[in-house]
């Protein structure tokens, strides 16, 4: 079964790696871009740059069987909510939301649709992270002790780091990749995390480095650095890197350690890292292909992500408390009794 799906927003960076896999898969059909009225100039250009056509939101909305929404943060509530009322499903670009309350009524508009709602959480497709999960899965670890995780990278600017455009900084923007992987690999959730961020690489509004540390449910210390770190010039865009320690053994994963490096100098002079490993994106995209084929949810589901918002809020609220804050559970993912 051939699927029809469309880009909604280029604004975030990821439109381009979504954009090609759409192209590149053998079921799917990309059957356009669009994006908000003011940006039309932009949607236009990228989608020419893709080979798709340009069109009018609601036609496209009306046209596909599921989208991809590539806006700024604080514009997902918007998009998701018009694909829903178009009967599109929805794989949504991280965080779903800025605010808990904005995402909860993300994951019910989309429930009250019948739409299937998904997060655009590629590392769960990246080999290192499978291997990782393998790992837990079988017990090779014993008990687990602690985990230490890093998503550093470079400053991305743009709508990045204006507050009113993200919803935050580096805490809103990294943390959210490992936090999920360690929920999905470990099975436990944040119950109390501590923060501390700040503004020291870069003349931004919001905080480009910080550090999380997390209590999960089981008791199991969690501590994360998610900060913008990397020089401009740095010889790859950043890393994502977890190391488990357990009672019976220690996996360390680093999922963009396959590359190659590559030092010229002539043309673009400098050391440059390539990566050739398995690409996260495409297996992200595979997914949502099957899940609109399939009518069910894509591995991270809308609801799942209500739980990254809550640590997310918890951690900014932890930074101008300076001290631990609960995670509150979300009513629409917590068990029922």
């Amino acid at each position: 079964m051939t699927v029809r799906l469309g880009i909604c927003s280029t604004a975030h960076l990821h439109a381009d790696s979504y954009a090609a896999a759409l192209d590149d898969h053998p079921d799917a059909e990309f059957v356009g871009v669009t994006d908000a009225a003011a940006d039309a100039d932009r949607g236009r250009s990228k989608a020419a740059e893709y080979g798709v056509e340009y069109r009018d939101a609601d036609a496209l909305l009306a046209d596909a069987d599921g989208v991809v929404v590539c806006s700024t943060n604080v514009d997902h509530l918007d998009w998701v909510e018009r694909a829903a009322d178009a009967g599109a499903d929805v794989l949504c670009e991280k965080p779903l939301a800025p605010t808990v309350a904005e995402a909860e009524e993300m994951v019910e508009t989309c429930r009250d649709a019948g739409v299937n709602l998904g997060v655009a959480m590629p590392l769960r497709f990246s080999q290192p992270v499978l291997n990782a999960k393998t790992a837990m899965d079988n017990g090779a670890l014993g008990d687990l002790q602690f985990l230490r995780g890093t998503n550093r990278g470079k400053m991305p600017g743009g709508w990045f780091v204006e507050s009113d455009a993200s919803g935050g900084g580096a805490v809103v923007d990294h943390s959210v990749h490992l936090l999920d992987v360690v929920r999905w690999i470990t099975g436990e959730e944040v119950e109390e995390v501590y923060a501390e961020a700040d503004t020291r690489f870069h003349d931004i509004e919001v905080e480009d480095v910080n550090l999380l540390s997390m209590t999960l449910t089981d008791g199991t210390e969690f501590v994360l650095d998610g900060s913008w770190s990397k020089p401009d010039e740095w010889d790859f865009w950043g890393d994502a890197t977890l190391r488990l320690v357990g009672t019976e053994g220690v996996v360390s994963i680093d999922c963009f350690d396959q590359t190659i490096k590559q030092t010229r100098d002539a043309g673009d002079p400098g050391i440059k890292s390539l990566y050739w490993g398995s690409n996260p994106d495409e297996g992200l995209v595979d997914d949502f292909v099957e899940a609109v084929a399939e009518d069910r949810p894509p591995s991270k589901t809308g609801a799942d992500a209500v739980e990254d918002v809550a640590v997310v809020e918890a951690a900014y609220e932890s930074i101008a408390e300076t001290e631990p804050v609960a995670v509150e559970k979300s009513e629409l993912t917590a068990p029922s009794n």
